[in-house]
């Protein structure tokens, strides 16, 4: 979710003792002041009107102090403001106590009460309160998570035209929280928040488009809506441009223009784009190769356990691609990304201990992480335990359960190799006629 923000009230409201001439002077030099960041002179204006019991410049005061603009960041202060300001019923300076509370500023961490300030706020129309109440119940925080009442607040918050709002009304509707999942409710909130700007919107409905998600597909439509947000700096939008132009969908294959939006996502941190520049680095497209790179970038992506970033740096250590040979590394490394399923980890790893590479020989080892690939449809990984019974390795010898894996194999068509050595093999099995010792 989004970092909460903080309002600033100008408005008129009752004096003790100035006049009202006098009051307005000073709210409009202190405005002008805090536009041009005159923060000292603002400072000294709202002072006087907030020590006149003025609730807009007790919430401005606030701020000053929240901020640490013309004065030394104090939350307690800010907070002691908001408060003379909230007791006079001001909804900025409610919302702005709520923010104090949700972020743990200058006092205890408590979404209880962020909630009962928001509450205060929101009951006067106050937009971001409304919002952020939404936000606690779609979060579970200071509440029972509550999908239904996120919706609510969230629709208060969009009605008076809250981006933020309607970009998450289009989350609950994409994901089904709280309501039935509908593509199409999800694509009209997110073009309401996507028209306004809303980065995060831009890129959802880039998604829908390059998926046909409740609309006919069109990368056209999808790569327009990812380069608005990327152009706002979104990380998943730069990324899915990559992929679109390392594809060629919706505009002509370009590996150049793949890495450099690639690159800037990865840059920000998307494991995934870190992922794929390695690979964009390793293979030398739209760049000249360079192992290192490629692994420097697998590594970023491994770190955030990236599997296939993982199953990638063990090939390289196994083949010593840019680095020194290591067997042990590779081993560290298809064992991360086995850990996550990872087929071709998996089978990576029976065809170490299958040959003892850097660790003793170990059959039975080789075996269990070939079934483990092989029951997610691994054809080479099939194709080897059928080996082991067949020749006894780590096993009792047992053609049937042989015959049976490469039965397995040889039903396939995607590893054409496989498949003819498994058929091969069948026929062989059939001539000897082998069965069970």
């Amino acid at each position: 979710m989004k970092t909460l923000y903080l309002a600033l009230l100008l408005a008129t409201t009752a004096a003790h003792a100035l006049s009202d001439s006098e009051k307005e002077t000073l709210r409009t030099t202190a405005l002008q002041a805090y536009e041009q960041q005159d923060y000292a002179t603002a400072l000294e204006k709202w002072q006087t009107l907030a020590t006149a019991g003025d609730a807009a410049a007790q919430n401005n005061l606030g701020i000053l102090y929240n901020q640490g603009q013309g004065v030394a960041q104090n939350y307690a202060q800010a907070r002691a403001w908001y408060e003379k300001a909230a007791a006079q019923d001001d909804a900025n300076a409610q919302y702005n106590l709520g923010i104090l509370y949700a972020k743990g500023q200058g006092v205890a961490q408590d979404y209880g009460q962020a909630r009962a300030w928001y509450e205060k706020a929101a009951a006067q129309g106050d937009a971001g309160a409304q919002y952020n109440l939404g936000l606690l119940y779609g979060n579970g925080q200071g509440v029972v998570q509550d999908y239904g009442q996120a919706r609510a607040w969230y629709e208060k918050a969009a009605a008076q035209g809250d981006a933020k709002a309607q970009y998450n009304l289009g989350v609950l509707y994409g994901n089904g929280q709280g309501v039935p999942k509908n593509n199409a409710k999800a694509r009209a909130w997110w073009e309401k928040a996507a028209a306004q700007g809303d980065a995060d919107a831009q890129q959802n409905l880039g998604i829908l488009y390059d998926n046909g998600w409740g609309i006919a597909q069109d990368y056209g439509q999808a790569r327009a809506w990812y380069e608005k947000s990327a152009a706002q700096g979104n990380a998943i939008a730069q990324y899915n441009l990559g992929d679109l132009y390392y594809k060629g969908l919706g505009v002509p294959q370009d590996y150049a223009k793949a890495r450099e939006w690639t690159e800037k996502s990865a840059i920000q941190g998307h494991a995934a784009a870190q992922f794929n520049l390695g690979f964009l680095y390793e293979n030398g497209q739209g760049i000249t190769q360079d192992y290192a790179q490629a692994r420097a970038w697998y590594e970023k992506a491994a770190a955030q356990g990236d599997a296939d970033a993982q199953y990638n740096l063990g090939v390289l250590y196994a083949e010593g691609r840019g680095v020194v040979q290591d067997y042990a590394q590779a081993r560290i490394w298809y064992e991360k990304a086995a850990a996550q399923g990872h087929a071709k980890a998996q089978y990576n790893l029976g065809v170490l201990y299958n040959k003892g590479r850097d660790v003793a020989q170990d059959y039975a080892q080789a075996r269990t992480w070939y079934e483990k690939a092989a029951v997610q449809g691994h054809a080479k990984a099939q194709f080897n335990p059928g080996a082991l019974y067949e020749n006894g390795q780590g096993i009792t010898r047992d053609y049937d359960k042989a015959r049976a894996w490469y039965e397995k194999v040889a039903a396939q068509t995607g590893d054409q190799e496989a498949q003819q050595a498994a058929q091969q093999i069948l026929q062989d099995l059939d001539k000897t006629g082998n069965n069970k010792p």
